[in-house]
């Protein structure tokens, strides 16, 4: 029988040269909470980078999974289920679009978004093959596969993959201007996050989402919003971009699009966009498979009631005032949106990465980004009550 030590000395030797994960090893986890190996509960301030907005577990959802385990969980391409037709329908009701095109993984799903872009520009809008350029943003993260890395500007996350993919141009987040001057005759696509995840839940300055979708409108070029993170209720919305009343060409969705329990990813458009591809010209094995279908579908009914929106926005508000009270002592900046936010801690009291592991000593855990930054991104089924009690361990840490 393995120690806990000895667990944690595996996780960290097999992993933390990837996600530098903090050492807890997870036995099992309900709602808010989670539990070690060695029966400590901790209270989950991260929700795995907003995959998991509605809990660990959620009934429903574990309900959805076990009645479609009963029925049937895979089949190949060449055939059809009865779940695929539903979950596509709702999702592209829920987003106001018209199609759907299933993928598993977050930058799965990216990359589709930036295949149908450049198809889309050179079948429908005319761009000479070969051409087709994005627009992305500085301090962007969409994904690790070598075509995202390539338009990336974090080096860690970019450093040693090279050649790296062609035709991106990258532009300072928040920049109208800068976005204005970048975008040509053979731009098809702007490639944001309504939020910055990654780079410590960074909101754009407002009127800029307007912006990007006015200029993209005018110059036919597609607004390509990722809502990996920022989507599904996190920010108080259904999705980012309606907090400036915004609706892209596309939605790139995943993470809390599976409830916690399967990966299931989405790009969602048009069937002007979307219908650039014929049979066989893009595709998952288990892009869109029966069980993902089944939770998500669950997911997509969960969201139509606005309850967990209202939840993010209410809690979000609590959220925030109470981190704003430390602005000024061991706080420099809070930013975000709804439950979101990005903390820069005075980086005299401690780098992010160290505020995270005293936190986590307190039981609570969040995850630190760059520099003394942490991230608070709880599971919209937290109680106001877990909520005080992580961030009253937060004051005690910082000495607040």
């Amino acid at each position: 029988m393995s120690t806990s030590a000895e667990l944690i000395a595996a996780a960290e030797a097999h992993s933390a040269h990837n996600y530098h994960p903090l050492p807890v090893v997870v036995a099992s986890a309900e709602g808010a909470w989670m539990t070690d190996v060695e029966g400590r509960r901790h209270l989950d301030m991260l929700a795995g980078y907003s995959a998991l907005n509605f809990g660990h577990g959620h009934p429903r959802l574990i309900a959805a999974a076990k009645a479609q385990l009963d029925r049937v969980t895979l089949t190949s391409r060449a055939f059809h289920h009865d779940r695929f037709a539903a979950f596509c329908t709702e999702l592209a009701a829920l987003c106001g679009m018209d199609a759907v095109l299933p993928m598993n993984t977050g930058a799965e799903a990216v990359e589709t978004a930036v295949k149908t872009a450049r198809k889309w520009g050179y079948r429908v809008k005319g761009v000479p093959d070969g051409q087709a350029r994005i627009v992305v943003a500085a301090n962007n993260f969409h994904g690790r596969t070598t075509t995202i890395v390539s338009f990336s500007t974090d080096e860690e996350a970019r450093a040693d993959y090279g050649p790296y993919t062609p035709g991106f141009d990258i532009v300072p987040y928040g920049d109208l201007a800068a976005l204005e001057a970048a975008v040509g005759d053979t731009t098809v696509a702007v490639l944001l996050e309504p939020v910055q995840g990654e780079a410590g839940v960074l909101v754009p300055p407002p009127g800029y989402l307007a912006g990007v979708r006015e200029l993209t409108r005018s110059r036919n070029v597609l607004f390509v919003a990722d809502e990996i993170q920022s989507g599904l209720g996190r920010t108080g919305r259904t999705f980012a971009c309606e907090h400036e009343d915004v609706v892209p060409d596309m939605y790139v969705l995943g993470k809390a699009l599976g409830g916690g329990v399967v990966p299931v990813s989405a790009v969602v458009s048009s069937d002007e966009v979307l219908g650039v591809f014929r049979p066989g010209e893009h595709g998952s094995t288990f892009g869109g498979n029966p069980l993902a279908c089944a939770v998500a579908l669950e997911v997509v009914a969960m969201l139509r009631t606005g309850e967990y929106q209202q939840r993010a926005s209410e809690l979000g508000e609590h959220l925030h005032h109470e981190l704003g009270l430390l602005v000024g002592g061991a706080v420099r900046e809070v930013r975000g949106r709804g439950l979101w936010a990005g903390v820069d801690i005075d980086p005299a009291r401690g780098t992010g990465r160290e505020i995270s592991e005293r936190l986590m000593a307190e039981r609570v855990l969040v995850k630190d980004t760059h520099g003394s930054t942490i991230r608070i991104a709880p599971p919209l089924v937290i109680s106001k009550e877990d909520l005080d009690w992580g961030l009253d361990r937060l004051r005690a840490v910082l000495g607040e």
